[in-house]
C-alpha cells in the first residue's frame, strides 16, 4: 500500500473499464473491519490523497462527496492500494465517529469482522480513556501511577494466567488472559507503543529467513 511518499497515481487505475468509476472498499486501519463501499473516479482519488479524507464520487448527487462533510464523521486516510486488475481500491482509514448514517460503526452493522478485530478497537479505547481524569477511569488511574505499577500488574496477570492454564477451567483461563492482554495494552501505551508494533515485530520474525 502506498503512503505519503508514493501516492497512487490515477494513471495506475483502469477507470475506463467500469465507465470511469471503480469500487473503493474502506477498511478500519486498526481493526480490519470493513466500514463501507463507495465509488471513486480519478478526481475522487486525487481529492482523497490530497485532503487525507476519504472522498467518493456520489452517483446520486453527481458530484464529489467527502465522507462526513455534513455530519463530521470523517474517514481519515491512512493508505490506499489497487487490486491486481487495477479496477478496485482498498482504502485503510481511521473513522471519527460512526461510518453509517444509521449510527453504526460500519455500513454492515456494528463489529462486522472477526472477534480479534476488537483487540484493535480496545487499543483505541485505552488511548481515549488515558485522556480521562484518574477519578473517572481505571485506565487513566493506572497510567497515572506510572510504568513500574503498570509493569507489576502485567506480571501479576501473567502469573494468574499461567496458573489458570494449569489448574482452572477454560472460562477462568480466558478471563485471566483478557486481564493480561488489557494490562499489556496499557503498558505498551505507557511506553508510546501499541499492539500494532508487537504485530509488526511478529511479522518481521515470520518473514525473517
Amino acid at each position: 500500500m502506498n503512503d505519503d511518499l508514493s501516492p497512487l497515481s490515477a494513471d495506475a487505475i483502469d477507470f475506463e473499464k467500469a465507465g470511469g468509476l471503480v469500487p473503493a472498499i474502506v477498511q478500519h486501519e486498526r481493526t480490519g473491519e470493513v466500514l463501507m463501499l463507495g465509488y471513486m473516479n480519478a478526481e475522487a482519488l486525487e481529492a482523497t490523497q490530497e485532503k487525507k479524507l476519504v472522498t467518493f464520487w456520489s452517483r446520486s448527487k453527481n458530484r464529489l462527496w467527502t465522507k462526513g462533510e455534513t455530519s463530521g464523521d470523517v474517514l481519515r486516510l491512512v493508505s490506499i492500494a489497487a487490486d491486481c486488475d487495477r479496477d478496485a481500491l482498498l482504502v485503510q482509514a481511521l473513522p471519527e465517529g460512526p461510518t453509517c448514517h444509521l449510527g453504526t460503526r460500519s455500513c454492515f452493522g456494528d463489529y462486522p469482522g472477526p472477534a480479534l478485530a476488537f483487540i484493535g478497537e480496545l487499543s483505541a479505547i485505552v488511548d481515549k480513556r488515558g485522556e480521562s481524569s484518574p477519578e473517572e477511569s481505571y485506565t487513566a488511574r493506572l497510567l497515572a501511577r506510572g510504568i513500574n505499577k503498570i509493569a507489576q500488574k502485567v506480571g501479576e496477570e501473567g502469573v494468574e494466567t499461567a496458573l489458570a492454564g494449569v489448574s482452572e477451567d477454560n472460562s477462568a483461563l480466558t478471563g485471566e488472559a483478557a486481564d493480561l492482554i488489557f494490562h499489556l495494552i496499557v503498558l505498551l501505551k505507557a511506553r508510546g507503543l501499541s499492539l500494532g508494533d508487537v504485530a509488526q515485530e511478529l511479522k518481521r520474525r515470520h518473514e525473517k529467513p
